[in-house]
């Protein structure tokens, strides 16, 4: 028991290094290699040395190598609410990926619930808002993320698909130059930073500063992005993301942009349950299958 405490305790100081200890901890009844997925705590690098992401995996059976998906959360610039975050695990969406053959992480960025540490996504006040800024740090930790799980056998080295949510969208907008080749497809949820400005719903803090980083981050990008976002959400209603939508393409950013029913009280969740990504189904579905160049996307 003393070793394996020394081992976890290894593993969490040198993320960089081999494949993490992690308890596998399955979701089905038996734990076998037939269920549905396999749901794995991990430890993933971060930004800050000797600071490792809290992650969980979930795969489907065999050995692979499965095409990653990469779910990124949203956050909060409120501070106790990060604090107080749950590990974000997206299970209806994990599900509908396992399903499809993919390795699905979803990891915890700094500051955020249990990884803790310093929030590096801080966007700034409302008045000097750095919303470009802001995107590029969230880029950053989901591009660590990326290359370390590419790193492990049972992980393809191509054909990656991110998933953002949110702020966790709005980073995965700033990640679309990344190299076309790994990363296959980006679908976004509702992304964008500043919404429910003081806790008002509809109501955006410094929109057209918003506006200016959806397009500084299209005339870099060179990854597909599909743009959801459904009808009923308070943060980024319909209307200014389509706004945010055609600044991104306007910048020369490719996008497909779609206006999902609305679901559950509040659209900007969707996400999170299992009506959201039924009602997503499709869209993710043909993102996912978008042929890469002398790639295949299969599985």
């Amino acid at each position: 028991m003393r070793l394996l405490n020394i081992l976890a305790l290894l593993s969490l100081l040198s993320p960089f290094t081999a494949s993490p200890l992690c308890a596998q901890v399955t979701l089905g009844s038996s734990g076998a290699e037939g269920e549905p997925f396999r749901r794995q705590e991990w430890r993933v690098p971060s930004p800050d040395t000797g600071m490792a992401a809290h992650a969980v995996l979930l795969r489907p059976p065999g050995a692979g190598p499965f095409r990653l998906a990469v779910i990124a959360h949203a956050s909060t610039q409120n501070v106790l609410r990060r604090a107080q975050m749950p590990q974000p695990e997206y299970r209806a969406l994990a599900a509908f990926l396992v399903a499809r053959g993919f390795a699905v992480l979803v990891p915890e960025r700094l500051g955020h619930g249990a990884t803790g540490g310093r929030y590096s996504e801080d966007q700034g006040g409302c008045d000097d808002a750095d919303y470009a800024r802001s995107g590029r740090a969230t880029a950053d930790q989901i591009s660590r993320a990326l290359a370390f799980l590419r790193m492990q056998d049972f992980v393809r080295k191509d054909a990656a698909v991110v998933i953002g949510h949110s702020a966790g969208g709005w980073g995965a907008l700033a990640l679309a130059d990344a190299d076309p080749k790994a990363v296959s497809a980006i679908v976004t949820f509702a992304p964008g930073r500043g919404g429910h400005a003081n806790d008002e719903p509809n109501r955006i803090c410094a929109p057209q500063t918003l506006l200016a980083a959806a397009a500084e981050f299209g005339k870099v990008a060179r990854i597909p992005v599909t743009w959801l976002v459904a009808a009923n959400d308070s943060y980024f209603a319909p209307a200014f993301s389509r706004q945010m939508a055609e600044a991104f393409r306007g910048g020369g950013g490719k996008v497909d942009f779609r206006v999902l029913p609305a679901t559950g009280s509040e659209g900007h969740w969707m996400i999170e349950f299992e009506d959201g990504v039924k009602a997503a189904g499709r869209a993710l579905d043909a993102a996912m299958n978008q042929t890469t160049p002398g790639r295949s996307n299969k599985p």
